[in-house]
């Protein structure tokens, strides 16, 4: 686990270099979904604070074994609106917003529990129909009116874009991401902060640290391939 961080670090700084960013301004998430609670914690002790989890009963039993308040919880995966209760009481960001139900649902849990939720949009960038997410052209529209819900907090923009062998491929996706950004940045909304971009994976997250990511997500490279 310390050799596997240590790489991922290592290309994170060499990718941030060069093309002149700063290696502070990028964050990285392990994948731990279908993880076992045994390498998460193997994960922490060698400083790994952030994690994201795709399954709802799972997270919540592992969070719970866990009980680490070094650890930050983000939820990566499709929600429903029906466990959004759930997640806005196990989760300090939620990655996959694409929905006024869902986004009036995680609004109204929040209320509940005093909490401003921080949530990032979904984009569905490569227009894929098994993968969930706003088509690009509503962006700005879906983000005006999630941005009326005042115990959400909108941080940013989230994409999993289609899988190519090449990675250079993929950066047509995440340009566009960073475009839809800064417009929807330009408008200065209300409970709007367009500071994250979360996109980036295993294979990919170098072309995406290039086009601005913020935030990435790291699951094979940190865990190993998942049985």
């Amino acid at each position: 686990m310390k050799s596997r961080l240590k790489c991922i670090h290592d290309r994170i700084q060499a990718a941030a270099l060069s093309c002149g960013r700063d290696i502070k301004s990028i964050t990285l998430i392990a994948v731990s979904k279908t993880i076992t609670t045994e390498l998460i914690r193997e994960a922490i002790e060698n400083g790994q604070t952030i994690f994201g989890e795709s399954y709802i009963q799972e997270a919540e039993r592992k969070i719970t074994e866990i009980s680490d308040n070094r650890v930050s919880w983000h939820f990566i995966g499709h929600l429903q609106s029906n466990k959004a209760k759930y997640a806005v009481r196990l989760f300090d960001m939620i990655h996959s917003v694409d929905s006024i139900k869902l986004a009036d649902e995680l609004n109204r849990q929040a209320k509940k529990i005093n909490k401003i939720q921080n949530i990032l949009l979904q984009v569905n960038t490569g227009m894929e129909i098994s993968k969930s997410g706003i088509p690009p052209i509503e962006a700005l529209d879906f983000t005006k009116r999630v941005s009326c819900f005042s115990n959400l907090k909108i941080k940013g923009l989230m994409t999993m874009p289609p899988f190519y062998d090449e990675p250079e491929k993929v950066t047509p996706h995440f340009k566009e991401l960073r475009k839809i950004s800064e417009r929807i940045n330009d408008e200065n909304l209300p409970n709007v902060e367009m500071k994250e971009l979360s996109m980036g994976m295993s294979g990919d997250f170098e072309v995406a640290i290039k086009e601005g990511a913020t935030l990435i997500r790291i699951g094979t490279a940190m865990f190993g391939a998942r049985a």
